[in-house]
């Protein structure tokens, strides 16, 4: 297995503007110059500004934003496959920007794995040989190299089909074969972009739960792109989103639902089941003394919808939220949950400055 001790990822100041003299006009644009301004004075476009985002080893980052954000071009830096203008990309304390060409081809082929929207299958290989093609382009030789591709293919249920062809199998099936590919590799990072968006929905449910169920056991450092915020919110240890090539706003599903730091997110959020986004905490009364209500209590990081499941057959009083060590944070009750569901920012603010003061 791939090292559990890898860095993370840290990118650091990261622009890129497209045209045949980017660099020249790198300085303007730190110093204020806009999108618009750039495009009209210049000619030329700019991609990503200074985009600066820390993803912990064995996360799962997902870059939001709706097309023409920058969300395809950030990724497509990772694995340089597009060269920023200016900036750094870390992968594990190793900046990829400062490659040369025969460790670039080292970092692509060992530290990272993409997986595409496409499939990007090749259509004369059958599953069990587009699987290993990886592990071929490595040199691994070919009883090995089988073993491995074999052990992920059932991983990804694909038990069976080992011998079939990309063109005999459903758009959710040749996903899991890009999976599968991407995962033989063992490398520390997987890139997935849109790799969801061309299934269909209930499919594409499927697709989010093989990967979280996969990522409990493999802890790889995935980076995430889409443009679906349920997904997002669904997969995502982080969400960044992205706006004309910016970052308007970076944190976890429930900082980005609770709080989110302007009115473009907070349209993206509205609409949002908060039930199994937002978690208790975010709705309880925090606790003034210690009273300990009987019977049920909820760990703390329950969703809402889970919350009202839990105590809907109780009887009708406060029940305690308590942390994993069994102190008590607060107390809620059905009144408070049901609440939440429907009313978007009413308890954000006035639970977050007694939450912060519980922990």
């Amino acid at each position: 297995m791939a090292d559990h001790h890898f860095g993370g990822i840290k990118i650091r100041h990261l622009y890129k503007i497209f045209g045949p003299n980017a660099q020249a006009h790198v300085d303007a644009v730190q110093k204020g110059l806009t999108k618009a301004e750039l495009n009209e004075r210049y000619g030329h476009v700019l991609g990503l500004s200074d985009i600066n985002i820390e993803i912990p080893s064995g996360r799962i980052q997902v870059i939001m934003g709706l097309s023409g954000s920058g969300k395809s071009t950030l990724i497509r830096h990772i694995n340089r496959l597009i060269d920023p203008t200016a900036g750094e990309v870390l992968v594990d304390g190793v900046d990829v920007v400062k490659m040369n060409e025969l460790e670039l081809r080292a970092f692509r082929r060992h530290q990272t794995a993409m997986v595409f929207q496409k499939f990007a299958l090749l259509p004369h290989r059958n599953v069990l040989d587009n699987t290993l093609y990886g592990l071929e382009v490595q040199g691994l030789e070919r009883s090995k190299a089988v073993d491995v591709a074999m052990r992920w293919i059932e991983r990804v249920g694909l038990k069976g089909f080992e011998s079939k062809y990309p063109n005999q199998l459903s758009g959710g099936m040749q996903q899991r074969v890009g999976l599968a590919r991407a995962l033989a590799n063992d490398a520390p990072v997987l890139l997935m972009d849109e790799a969801y968006s061309a299934l269909d929905p209930l499919i594409r449910m499927d697709m989010q739960t093989v990967l979280l169920d996969l990522q409990k056991e493999i802890r790889k450092t995935i980076v995430f792109i889409t443009h679906d915020l349920d997904e997002a919110l669904r997969l995502g240890d982080q969400i960044a989103i992205l706006r004309d090539g910016e970052v308007i706003q970076q944190g976890t599903s429930q900082d980005i639902v609770l709080r989110p730091a302007d009115d473009y997110v907070a349209n993206f959020v509205k609409e949002v089941n908060r039930g199994r986004v937002v978690h208790v905490e975010a709705v309880m009364t925090p606790l003034r003394s210690e009273f300990l209500p009987n019977g049920t209590a909820i760990p703390a990081g329950t969703t809402i919808e889970e919350a009202i499941r839990m105590i809907a057959n109780g009887p009708d009083n406060d029940v305690a939220v308590v942390r994993a060590d069994g102190k008590q944070l607060g107390v809620v009750n059905l009144r408070q949950l049901a609440g939440a569901m429907v009313n978007s920012q009413s308890f954000a603010s006035q639970n977050e400055r007694a939450f912060t003061g519980a922990l």
